[in-house]
Formats: C-alpha cells, sequence, structure tokens
C-alpha cells in the first residue's frame, strides 16, 4: 500500500513533515511505502540528519510549492510541478493509493473534484471534525467549512457519509445521527432543517434520532452532528476556543487535552473516488504521524468502496441525477 504525502504542505514544512514521516513509518508495516513527494534534497537532509534510513522511504522530486495564500484554483493548475498537483496526478495514474496534505486546503479540494473526482451521486463532498465526547467516547461533526451553503439532499448524503465513516474507521457500532438545529422538536429550525429532518427519517443506511441542540455537542445523544458547513464551522471553531483559552491559562484538564488536534491527524475529504487527507496547517510532527496513520485506517477500512455501495442503495428520488 503506497500513501502518499505532501512534504511541502503546510507552515512548518518540510521539516515537521518529514519528522513526522520518520515516526509514523515506525508504526507501519512493511506492506506500507511511504512515497514523499516534495524537494528530494532537503527532505534527505532531514532524514540523515535525524538518523533516519533513507531507504525506508521512496521519493518524488518537485520544484514548486502551493502556498497557503495562493488562490487555489489558479495555482493547481498553474503549478503543475507542485507537491500537491504531483499528488494528485499520481492517484489519479493509481501510482499511490492515498494522498494526505497539510497544505493548501482549496487547493486539496480542487484536486479532490477535478482530478479524483466526486463518487457516482455525490452533490459535493464534506470534511468532518473529530468531537471529543464526555463519556469517553468520540463522535464527528459534518459539514466543516467547504459547504456553507447547503440543500436538504446534501446534509441527506452529509449523514451517510459520517455514519459510514465513523463505523468504519472509529468502530462505532450503529452510529448515531443528530441534526444541528434550534429546538429538538422536528418542526424546530429553518427551512433547510426541516427538509433535511424529513429526508432523515426516511434515509436507509442511517440511525437518526433527530434533531440536536448546540448543548448536546459534547454528550453522547449523537456519534454523527450533521450540519451546513457554515454552522458546522462557526460550531468547530468555538469548540477548538474552548481548548486555545485553557492552554494559555495553563490548565490542564484530561478530558479538554482532547481537543487537541494533533491527536487526530487530519480528516479524509468524503465522497471522492479515492483516499484524500486533509490536515491543519500548522501540524507537527505528532499531527502529520496522526495524518499518516489516520490515512492507513481509512485505506484499509474501504471506506470509498463502502459509500459508493451505500449511494446505489438510496431510492432513485433521493440519487444526485447523473
Amino acid at each position: 500500500m503506497r500513501i502518499g504525502i505532501d512534504m511541502m504542505g503546510g507552515d512548518f514544512a518540510p521539516l515537521e513533515t518529514t519528522l513526522g514521516a520518520i515516526q509514523a513509518r515506525k508504526e507501519l508495516s512493511s506492506e506500507y511505502t511511504l512515497v514523499l513527494i516534495g524537494n528530494e534534497s532537503e527532505i534527505r537532509d532531514i532524514l540523515i540528519r535525524n538518523g533516519a534510513n533513507v531507504s525506508d522511504f521512496v521519493f518524488v522530486n518537485t520544484t514548486e510549492v502551493i502556498e497557503m495564500a495562493d488562490n487555489p484554483t489558479k495555482a493547481f493548475s498553474q503549478k503543475p510541478n507542485s507537491s500537491i498537483s504531483v499528488g494528485f496526478n499520481l492517484l489519479k495514474e493509481k501510482k499511490i493509493d492515498a494522498f494526505a496534505s497539510a497544505g493548501n486546503t482549496g487547493a486539496m479540494m480542487v484536486g479532490s473534484m477535478f482530478s479524483v473526482k466526486p463518487i457516482q451521486g455525490i452533490i459535493r463532498p464534506a470534511i468532518s471534525s473529530i468531537i471529543p465526547k464526555e463519556d469517553g467516547s468520540i463522535g464527528i461533526i459534518l459539514d466543516v467549512g467547504i459547504n456553507a451553503d447547503c440543500k436538504p439532499e446534501m446534509l441527506q448524503q452529509f449523514a451517510v457519509l459520517g455514519s459510514i465513516f465513523i463505523e468504519s474507521v472509529y468502530h462505532t457500532n450503529n452510529p448515531k445521527v443528530g441534526l444541528i438545529s434550534i429546538g429538538e422538536e422536528d418542526e424546530k429550525g429553518n427551512v433547510l432543517t426541516k427538509e433535511t429532518n424529513l429526508l432523515l427519517r426516511t434515509t436507509p443506511h442511517i440511525n437518526f434520532v433527530g434533531n440536536l441542540e448546540g448543548r448536546d455537542m459534547f454528550n453522547n445523544k449523537a456519534d454523527v452532528l450533521v450540519a451546513d458547513g457554515f454552522t458546522g464551522n462557526v460550531m468547530l471553531k468555538l469548540a477548538e476556543s474552548l481548548h486555545t483559552l485553557l492552554v494559555k491559562r495553563n490548565i490542564h484538564d484530561e478530558y479538554f487535552d482532547r481537543f487537541d488536534f494533533e491527536n487526530y491527524g487530519g480528516t479524509p475529504v468524503l465522497g471522492v473516488n479515492s483516499t484524500v487527507i486533509i490536515a491543519h496547517g500548522i501540524s507537527n510532527a505528532k499531527a502529520i504521524k496522526n495524518m499518516i496513520l489516520l490515512t492507513r485506517g481509512v485505506v484499509e477500512a474501504g471506506l470509498t468502496e463502502k459509500i459508493s455501495r451505500a449511494l446505489s442503495d438510496l431510492p432513485v428520488s433521493e440519487q444526485m441525477p447523473k
């Protein structure tokens, strides 16, 4: 299994990406090949300085970098020899089985949409975030930012995507799905949530438990929290701010320490035809290591195939026209 890594993506690349790859290599079996995509001479120097065996890795040299401030669509086409563009070409040509990056999120989404493309029937891919639950388990929320404006059918698909993801990768049995709204009653909410509620009640492959409020984010009422990307992003950033405030005040708590994004590594782009993982731009070596290990987990779970099968089982009237 060949995992491609964007070694030039992120605020601290290529140092932290290389250190993360070294750490991940130690935890991966020999059946996994790490393909390091980036400035080969820089990466080799870091490997050697840190006592790593260069022969443990495969290198694909690139000469360009898509920076965080670059326009995603323009940069993807205007920098064909960037680590992100090359990574997606390798993925499209099946020379790697997965691609992971802490680089420009917009460029990663452009590559996902136009290089490997969405699974047939997907209206828009989604990204999720881990939510630590107060009972020690984890949940996920999606979408968290790439789909600010949604239709009910999109939220319906997010519910299916999230259920398959958390069940397959995090082994949550029969995950409970909740719809974020302004009240638990079915009739509460705006036009979007009211229509989505009706759809989710008749959607196969999910265990829909009804509407949830923001205060239910960290309890165990649901394992999958469904929201449009605008609402989901606001909720996620608020949760992140709680952890930041505690760290600034030098307050350590076993539960709130679980909010540290470094522990989770990143998120898959759910609904595309291959395994694509996006990590935070400020990822350090620990986060990069966990990004790579998450990539392994998503590949082993066969997530893409499971999503494709689930969509084919939706009633024709609920599928996106071909």
